[in-house]
């Protein structure tokens, strides 16, 4: 049967997509699930759909509470669930139906956590794999670190992945941010002894536009550079061989964040958001290591460093005149 897996899913405004992600998970042939439902306050009919799922199948546990967020949703389920394994799905979202049973297949015992890879969507019935043709790549924690800073695998995403219950003991979302999962990521990484990752497509994640990372640009798109500030603090401690790497990606968020805001903010949120992206990009010069690759990557990377606002500006112009992406 397998370990008891506790699938945390925070609820709030998908009474259009609620009964799609639900259909999904209880339909999963992995059975032995834990199915913790968090109606984050939602003014909308999601409560009821949780409770009247919650009637019909027994491994359905529904937690009402105030809206604090996602990040306090996927917590208040944390702090109850009883599972070995421990799963997230975002309400809007689908799962292929072998996906915890194909996951689960990927744990050898030294094997933390396993994911596999997301498909983008509009739509009810996306073409999901089913792992059958799937190449798998299993790393240590600091190869698995060193790809999560880069971005390829391993993101920050936590909805692709399975993850051992011990990896995130301790581990919570900050509550009340735009972005949270950011924060989380590379502590349960940290904390892992092997990840695997798999080229199956079989997360559906459904792009619409009131997601946190469709709405307009706002201040609180640069608590992401908060989450890498922490993550660079991390591995000063944890993997110092990592450092570099760390900080040349923070410094090219730096140049977004800076990018985003000439092109979005005005007034008192621009100065605001001028003046801690230049105390971060200032507090990096205190860091040794990064800044060092050659070629164009590295002129751009000194040049952030150096001249933040006439850089974002040269490569706005530049992305306006599809000269650079």
């Amino acid at each position: 049967m397998g370990p008891l897996l506790s699938v945390i899913v925070p609820v709030y405004k998908v009474e259009q997509y609620l009964d799609r992600c639900l259909q999904s998970i209880t339909g999963q042939t992995y059975h032995n699930l834990e199915i913790m439902l968090v109606d984050d306050g939602s003014p909308d009919g999601s409560g009821a759909i949780c409770d009247r799922w919650a009637a019909r199948d027994s491994r359905i546990r529904v937690i009402h509470q105030e809206n604090r967020g996602a990040g306090a949703a996927r917590n208040a389920a944390l702090d109850m669930a009883r599972g070995d394994l421990i799963g997230f799905v975002d309400s809007d979202d689908y799962l292929a139906p072998q996906m915890y049973a194909y996951l689960y297949s990927l744990m050898e015992e030294d094997v933390d956590i396993s994911e596999c890879e997301i498909v983008e969507t509009e739509e009810d019935s996306c073409l999901l794999d089913d792992g059958s043709e799937a190449q798998v790549y299993s790393y240590c924690t600091q190869e698995a670190m060193k790809l999560h800073i880069a971005d390829t695998w391993f993101r920050q995403t936590p909805p692709n992945k399975l993850y051992r219950a011990r990896v995130l003991e301790g581990v919570r979302f900050p509550v009340g941010n735009l972005i949270d999962d950011e924060y989380v990521t590379y502590r349960a990484i940290g904390k892992s002894r092997r990840l695997v990752h798999s080229t199956a497509r079989m997360y559906a994640y459904r792009q619409q536009s009131g997601s946190a990372m469709h709405k307009p640009y706002s201040l609180k798109r640069l608590e992401g550079i908060r989450a890498k500030q922490e993550r660079l603090h991390y591995l000063e401690e944890k993997m110092p061989a990592l450092v570099p790497q760390a900080k040349d990606d923070l410094v090219m968020s730096c140049l977004y964040g800076m990018q985003g805001t000439l092109r979005n903010l005005k007034g008192e949120q621009r100065h605001q958001a001028e003046d801690f992206l230049y105390a971060a990009l200032g507090a990096l010069k205190e860091i040794p290591g990064g800044t060092n690759p050659g070629g164009k990557r590295g002129v751009l990377l000194r040049c952030v460093q150096r001249f933040p606002k006439g850089t974002a500006r040269a490569v706005n112009l530049l992305e306006d005149m599809k000269i650079f992406r």
